[in-house]
């Protein structure tokens, strides 16, 4: 999980590695995020949970952007497979910047660093969902040649529907 090589510095913004004592910091981004898209009562994550997950079974990674040695935003991502592609993807589960620090481009500085990481890794793509309402992000993804996937529908089971699935 130590793609970055250390922290780099471009123009004020430099990234780093999530570390195992960063887990308060993570669920405290996650909770900023959720608050913004009006989903915090969603939020069922805690630090536990995050750091068996992150740390422990290494099932996702995150990278945060620092500003003046303060962490301003990160990402949470993982690998996902493409059949067709015959090779991994990185998926972005989230993206966030705090709300002080946006429209520096420090955004577009995170998905900058993730599509380099996909590239050092041979992956296929970059891909992410973003919620309909959210314009602003929209445009923004749009901006840098993100298509969005309007042929497909996302599914999900989960909760008690899962459970029961599992059943049979």
């Amino acid at each position: 999980m130590d793609f970055l090589k250390g922290a780099y510095m471009k123009d004020k913004l430099s990234f780093r590695n999530a570390e195992r004592k960063d887990v308060p910091l993570i669920l405290q981004f996650i909770k900023e995020l959720a608050d913004y898209e009006g989903m915090l009562h969603e939020v069922v994550a805690d630090e536990a949970t995050l750091e068996t997950w992150i740390f422990d079974k290494q099932k996702a990674e995150v990278i945060f952007a620092v500003e003046n040695r303060k962490e301003i935003g990160f990402a949470l991502f993982f690998h996902n497979f493409s059949t067709f592609l015959g090779r991994s993807g990185i998926y972005l589960e989230d993206l966030y910047v705090k709300s002080e620090f946006r429209g520096k481009g420090y955004g577009k500085a995170i998905l900058k660093e993730l599509a380099s990481v996909a590239v050092e890794r041979g992956c296929g793509r970059l891909e992410w969902w973003c919620l309909d309402w959210n314009k602003p992000s929209i445009d923004f993804y749009l901006s840098l040649g993100a298509e969005p996937m309007s042929d497909w529908t996302v599914y999900r089971i989960a909760g008690e529907t899962l459970t029961n699935l599992a059943k049979y």
